[in-house]
């Protein structure tokens, strides 16, 4: 009997969830009716993990108020130390002093001018292979000769003409070319794509021809500017006379034609390749999404931000920059690791800030302005590359323009060409380290290896970035990703204005330069 008790005893049922809660409900009620008036009950404190508190609205203010202090407190020190170094007329004047000495001679402007040279020569040599009048292994020569041409002319005219073109000017001009360069690849490499679409043989020309004049059928129905379901019916001939039928016939077959998408070779035109040139994209289309027309409010609002923003830039690099970059300049030639951090430190603020200026004033407010005169419809050009967790996300968060053309250009060709994803990734960070170097050392006239070392590195750090991420959480790997943009970047700095210095005016100079009268009396923009 006893043995059975036990056995019903093990087999009875454990008390539900709500049973549970109602349990610690009765307690809880007669914790209550005691005289002793409880208030104590099992609680976390606030901000312990287990709390699950999670508005933290009121610290972020809090965090938000220090930096503001603390930015103004520097704000204050700086203009009491430098005095008022502010002077948004300096283009200005760099601009007349250049027209009024430079006896002819303007680079700058002759370099834009000639960007019109490659583009109309691989415009021409497109149309002769599309002819058959050049053939493709004599047509990729000559597109890589301009490639190649186009990189290295900026280089040449700069060191030749280096007391016509000032930095300001050189890297205005090598910005300029070096998107012509991915654009142009862009624009070659998804020609030939066409090319070779068209070209294959048997079944699938018959599939590529089926899909054509289903598409044909489409527009004659007038389905891309079909505003409602209803508009894509066709009148019945009883409705309406036949001279009516007729009219209604003629206008939506003009604007089928008006929306007949382009194919190639019909894409090959000037208009095109000039419109893509100024389109805010470096990946070619043959035809690109439109809106319907241009919003004037929105685009009053960027192009005043573009003002703005370009004005803010020169006054940051003006009034904080050039001080703290001169003034770091003999701590780090000297290697006081000790200075040398405070200075680093000191520049890092000012420095993050121009940085993030300068992405909202290039990728929004800018490419905004472009694609709203041009009415380009894409204006995806970044996503919260602020909250990316490592740096791989980062990555391809932040500049979504390269990112894609790297992806669309590089990576995946590199892939179907049975290359490994390692291979396909050094190859994409090898690129965007040349043209990181590419953009620095050419303005500078210094042939270094820093800023491409400094992308190289990002390959390695992606790994770490990812351990601190799966260790430590999301959040702990958005900090590391901060640490490395806030301090990477002044570093950088640092490193090519001590090796300017060093090789333009010798490394006995490298006192004088450290002094703010002698660096505003011996450089050009």
């Amino acid at each position: 009997m006893s043995s059975g008790n036990e056995l019903r005893m093990r087999l009875r049922r454990t008390n539900s969830t709500s049973r549970a809660e109602d349990i610690v409900t009765e307690d809880a009620k007669v914790r209550r009716s005691q005289p002793d008036k409880p208030i104590h009950s099992p609680r976390d404190s606030l901000i312990s993990w287990t709390s699950e508190f999670q508005n933290y609205e009121g610290m972020v203010n809090w965090a938000f108020l220090l930096l503001a202090m603390g930015g103004f407190r520097l704000f204050l020190e700086n203009i009491n130390k430098y005095g008022l170094r502010v002077d948004l007329t300096a283009w200005i004047s760099t601009l007349l002093y250049h027209l009024a000495h430079d006896q002819g001679e303007f680079p700058t402007l002759y370099l834009v001018l000639y960007t019109n040279v490659p583009i109309l020569l691989i415009l021409l040599i497109e149309k002769l292979i599309a002819k058959e009048l050049v053939p493709w292994r004599l047509g990729t020569f000559i597109h890589m000769t301009n490639l190649l041409l186009m990189l290295i002319i900026p280089i040449v005219v700069i060191n030749v003409k280096s007391k016509n073109i000032g930095v300001g000017g050189a890297t205005f001009v090598t910005g300029v070319y070096a998107v012509l360069f991915l654009k142009m690849w862009s624009y070659i490499q998804v020609n030939h794509w066409c090319r070779c679409s068209i070209t294959i043989l048997g079944q699938k020309r018959a599939r590529h021809q089926s899909i054509y004049r289903q598409s044909s059928m489409i527009r004659e129905k007038n389905l891309f500017k079909a505003t409602t379901p209803s508009s894509l019916t066709v009148p019945k001939e009883t409705e309406k006379p036949e001279k009516d039928n007729e009219v209604t016939r003629q206008r939506l077959l003009s604007e089928s034609q008006a929306s007949k998408p382009t194919t190639w070779p019909n894409n090959l035109t000037v208009c095109d390749i000039y419109y893509f040139w100024f389109a805010p994209t470096l990946c070619y289309e043959l035809n690109f999404p439109r809106t319907s027309r241009i919003r004037t409010t929105f685009l009053i609002r960027r192009a005043v931000e573009v003002i703005v923003g370009m004005n803010l830039v020169m006054a940051l690099v003006q009034q904080y920059i050039i001080p703290s970059v001169v003034n770091s300049l003999m701590s780090f030639a000297t290697m006081d690791v000790t200075k040398a951090s405070e200075r680093l430190l000191k520049l890092a603020l000012p420095n993050h800030l121009l940085w993030l200026v300068c992405f909202y004033l290039l990728f929004h407010s800018l490419l905004n302005t472009n694609g709203e005169i041009l009415q380009f419809a894409d204006r995806d050009f970044y996503h919260d590359w602020w909250n990316a967790s490592n740096l791989a996300k980062f990555w391809s968060l932040w500049n979504l323009p390269v990112h894609r053309w790297c992806v669309r250009h590089l990576y995946k060709p590199l892939l179907h060409a049975g290359n490994s994803r390692t291979t396909a990734t050094l190859v994409v960070f090898g690129t965007s380290a040349f043209f990181h170097e590419y953009l620095i050392s050419v303005p500078l006239r210094l042939f270094k290896v820093w800023g491409f070392l400094g992308m190289l590195a990002q390959a390695p750090l992606f790994s770490v970035s990812k351990l601190v991420e799966n260790k430590l959480g999301p959040r702990m790997g958005n900090v590391f990703v901060w640490i490395s943009l806030i301090l990477g970047q002044p570093l950088a700095v640092m490193m090519y204005y001590h090796d300017y210095v060093v090789d333009h005016f010798g490394r006995e100079e490298i006192q004088a330069f450290g002094d703010l009268d002698t660096f505003h009396n011996s450089t050009t923009v």
